[in-house]
């Protein structure tokens, strides 16, 4: 089978270093083609990631550049302030992105679903990549149906430039979404602005943000007499690799916007008849 050539966008950064290795230890299916970033220009990225020398250079991203490197998929973990950019740069060159970057709107999604279904490709915008994350999100999707009372709380480290945080914006739609009767309504007495934090298709959402922390979100449902909570914890960012490369090898054979990663797992095949 042919190997999947595979891009890096923000290569050189946290995430993007963690995803270069990823794919270079998934030797067998996906190939590091190129490593992309505005930072190290020059540089081998093997030396980068402490490793050998890969002969692949660190290259701006650009038309020129990705027309050279011509990878399948590239995957994007940049700043919300060039990611649009990034994606529409992708699919100009016929690469369809994965993108980890948040800050992406809903204004945003419209516009990245007319680029991918004008080029006929593919696309995928996933909050959080880490699949005990995307079951935290299902989990609660479920648990909406029965408790529509709920809070979210969003723990990242302190250098996350967003909040509050995709994983936790894509959670309150997902809530919404299922609820079956809407949860009672009441008037604050805010006696410190912000204190509830902010809300999101009602759901109050809460973000803290700390040295020491990776990412972390805990759902909070309310019912008569009783409370659940749904938590994930991500200790380390390898936690997201597998999700990452699942995506990578789905994507090639999709057509169209997909947004969140539990979008491209069949969840109903992975569960057992109990019968």
């Amino acid at each position: 089978m042919k190997k999947i050539k595979v891009a890096v966008n923000g290569a050189c950064g946290r995430m993007g270093r963690e995803v270069c290795n990823a794919i270079l230890n998934e030797g067998k299916d996906l190939e590091l083609t190129g490593a992309l970033d505005v930072n190290n220009l020059g540089e081998d990225i093997g030396s980068i990631l402490g490793l050998s020398k890969l002969n692949i250079p660190v290259v701006e991203p650009t038309t020129d550049n990705l027309l050279q490197l011509k990878p399948d998929v590239i995957v994007d973990f940049t700043t919300p302030l060039v990611v649009m950019d990034n994606i529409k740069l992708a699919l100009q060159c016929n690469v369809r992105p994965i993108v980890g970057t948040t800050g992406i709107t809903q204004v945003d999604l419209n516009r990245i679903r007319k680029w991918v279904e004008d080029r006929r490709l593919s696309a995928l915008i996933a909050p959080n990549f880490a699949l005990g994350a995307v079951l935290m999100m299902k989990f609660a999707s479920i648990a909406a149906q029965y408790l529509p009372q709920a809070e979210i709380i969003e723990l990242h480290h302190d250098q996350k430039i967003d909040a509050p945080s995709g994983t936790s914006l894509k959670t309150a739609e997902m809530i919404a979404a299922n609820r079956l009767t809407d949860p009672p309504h009441k008037e604050d007495l805010q006696k410190l602005a912000g204190v509830r934090g902010g809300i999101k298709n009602g759901i109050h959402i809460h973000s803290l943000r700390l040295n020491g922390l990776v990412a972390h979100q805990e759902v909070i449902f309310g019912g008569e007499g009783q409370t659940l909570t749904i938590r994930h914890d991500s200790y380390d960012r390898k936690s997201f690799m597998p999700g990452i490369i699942m995506a990578v090898k789905k994507i090639i054979s999709l057509e169209g916007l997909f947004y969140g990663l539990e979008t491209v797992i069949d969840f109903n095949s992975n569960f057992k008849s109990m019968d």
